[in-house]
């Protein structure tokens, strides 16, 4: 695994052993910031169940402006501070060690541009968070949440806050890129 594009491209991270944590393949991260394209420099991050951190730091290394990563495991936040220095990325970084929800609960006012989700597949944590992250909304006006999900899941329910705006596939992996939508009264 590795950083592919940017300042910080070519530099390889490390990961847990074991199963703990499931990093986004090199494969799809080329293809999701495929996606992202001009919605990357100058965002502002979150990486909600940041795992190895690997989606926050490729932002950072085509210069999103900072990044929180959230993550609760011990054995994950170790690795996730080695990355952090291996990246040279510390100084644009807040690593929150704490559940998701429970941050969210904490920061019902921080609103991001770029929200990447990539929870544990199979324990219904995508619906959960996306209905934490829409009330109240912390996404920006022109911000993108990036969810991934195993093949086989589905997003049965997305906050009216939200809209879909397109899906990929890539191995056993689907990605569903998320906008806001826009508010009747012109207010953000």
């Amino acid at each position: 695994m590795r950083i592919i594009a940017g300042e910080m491209r070519g530099r390889r991270l490390k990961s847990p052993e074991g199963d703990l944590t499931r990093p986004t393949a090199d494969k799809v991260k080329g293809a999701i910031f495929n996606v992202l394209r001009d919605k990357v420099a100058g965002a502002r991050v979150l990486d909600l169940f940041a795992g190895t951190g690997s989606l926050a730091l490729e932002a950072l290394s085509r210069h999103a402006a900072s990044a929180v990563l959230v993550e609760q495991n011990e054995k994950a936040l170790r690795v996730l501070k080695e990355n952090l220095k291996i990246a040279g990325a510390e100084e644009k970084v807040e690593l929150i060690a704490l559940d998701a929800f429970r941050f969210l609960n904490t920061r019902r006012d921080q609103v991001f541009d770029l929200i990447f989700l990539d929870p544990p597949y199979h324990r219904g944590l995508m619906e959960r968070a996306l209905q934490e992250l829409a009330e109240p909304c912390r996404l920006s006006a022109d911000g993108v949440i990036v969810a991934e999900t195993a093949k086989d899941e589905e997003l049965n329910t997305i906050p009216p806050e939200f809209e879909l705006r397109q899906t990929g596939e890539y191995g056993d992996t689907k990605v569903w890129y998320l906008q806001r939508i826009p508010s009747d009264s012109g207010l953000e």
